[in-house]
Parts: structure tokens; sequence; C-alpha cells
């Protein structure tokens, strides 16, 4: 069986890409919660979480249509090492673009990162790979968790998670997170879901908007030089689907497929 490849779903603006990624996590969804009751998803931080809250805020248009966020369990796909109220926190980025603009009764079950360990690395690693443990049954069970949905940006070198260009941390084959210490991008001490983790998910998207990202997108989807983001699309194919604007995909020769 030929390796297959990501779907790149192209649209003019980031209004008409929301409409899009609401229906494909919403397809998500519903297939995690007819799997195993819930809905297991891992959100990154940076772009992402705004253009998130506008696909998921949006009103519903009909019974068919719903975000269920009461049967939703999120995760970090990495976080920064500081504390939840930090203007660098990814969870204070999703609590205040999304999580605050909730109903009481519609809140998800949240696993932020344990702020006792800040000073210890690789114990909030351990910690937060713990909490994974806890959701997706023991390592002795299960060799990775399997997320229904993993959520990505995309840097302009090519990282997504705290994954960067020619680290270390791509060649992890047994951590579930790992901590980085010299995260390129500040601040420069971080964990992170490691790659295994993220091939591993039922489906991964990436959202990525802005001609600033062009030059990037050409090399992660023209060129085979090794980036994050490509190892992504090379361990998932066709469970992994990218929602741009036209911007973002300016001068790429890869073929973009209609999202329908």
């Amino acid at each position: 069986m030929g390796r297959t490849q990501p779907n790149l779903f192209a649209f003019p603006t980031t209004d008409t890409l929301a409409p899009a990624l609401r229906s494909y996590v919403i397809q998500s969804q519903n297939a995690g919660i007819a799997r195993h009751g819930a809905f297991k998803v891992a959100v990154s931080g940076g772009s992402l979480p705004k253009t998130l809250a506008q696909a998921l805020l949006a009103p519903s248009s009909g019974s068919d249509d719903v975000v269920d966020f009461a049967r939703w369990e999120i995760f970090f796909a990495d976080e920064r090492a500081v504390p939840l109220d930090h203007e660098d926190s990814n969870y204070g980025l999703i609590k205040s673009v999304l999580l605050d603009k909730l109903p009481a009764d519609q809140q998800p079950r949240i696993h932020p990162i344990d702020v006792a360990h800040l000073d210890d690395l690789q114990e909030l690693a351990d910690q937060y790979e713990q909490t994974l443990v806890a959701s997706f049954a023991s390592r002795d069970s299960v060799r990775l968790p399997i997320f229904d949905l993993i959520l990505l940006g995309c840097g302009p070198d090519g990282h997504t998670c705290s994954l960067f260009p020619g680290h270390e941390l791509l060649r992890e084959t047994n951590a579930w997170v790992a901590p980085i210490e010299d995260s390129p991008k500040p601040p420069p001490r971080r964990i992170t879901l490691t790659l295994p983790v993220v091939n591993h998910a039922v489906r991964v998207a990436f959202v990525a908007t802005g001609g600033g990202k062009k030059d990037i997108m050409k090399q992660i989807f023209d060129l085979d030089n090794g980036l994050p983001c490509a190892l992504v699309n090379d361990g998932t194919g066709e469970r992994c689907s990218w929602f741009v604007d036209e911007p973002a995909v300016e001068g790429v020769t890869f073929p973009r497929r209609a999202f329908l």
C-alpha cells in the first residue's frame, strides 16, 4: 500500500476557512463520541486558538452543526513552563479566547500543566505524561495514546508543537511528553507532545494563514527537507488536513483539494 498524502484545503480568507474548520472539528468530535463517549483533542498555541475560537463560537446552523463542548477533553500539544495566567501560557490563551466565552453547562474538561513543577521541566513533562496515561489507559496496555484530533499551528521555521527543526527531540521515540530547555523561540522552557504521539492521532489538523507563511509552506510541501511539519505530513498522510488561506500557499505547487 503506497503512502498517502495530506489534504491541503485552501480558502480565500480566514472568514471562509473558519466554517470548514468547524465542520471538520465537528466530524472529528462526533466520531470520537461514537467511539468512546468523549472527544479527546490536543491544541497548540500561537495564532491557532484565535482562528479555532472564530470557528467554534459561531452560531449553530442546525442539528448536525453542534459543538458539544461538555463532551470534550482538551489537552495541550505543547505548553510553556509558565504560570497559567502568564501571557505566554497556551492554557491562558485558550481560556481567554474560547473557554471564558462558553456557558457554564458547556465547559469541557481541561488538562493544564501542574504548575507545582515549573522549576523541574522533566518532572513537569513526566506529570503531564501521567495525565495522558490516566485518560488513555495504562502505558502497559497502549504503546501510544490515540487522540481523536490534534490541532496544530505551523511556525515560520516549520516547527509545530514545540518540535523545532534539527532538534534532538525529533528523534525521541519512548516518551509521550518531553521537556525542552532550549527552545529557539522564547520562552525557552517548555514541554511538548513527541512526534510519535502526534503521528498516532486519528486525525491531525494544521491551521496556517497569512502571506508570511508562503515560504515555509513551499518548503514543507514542495521540498523534502525533514521540517517538523513535513514529518507530521509524512507520518500521518491522509489523516492530516491543512486549513490555509490562499496567501499562505501562494506559489506552492502541491495539489489542493476541495473541502466537501
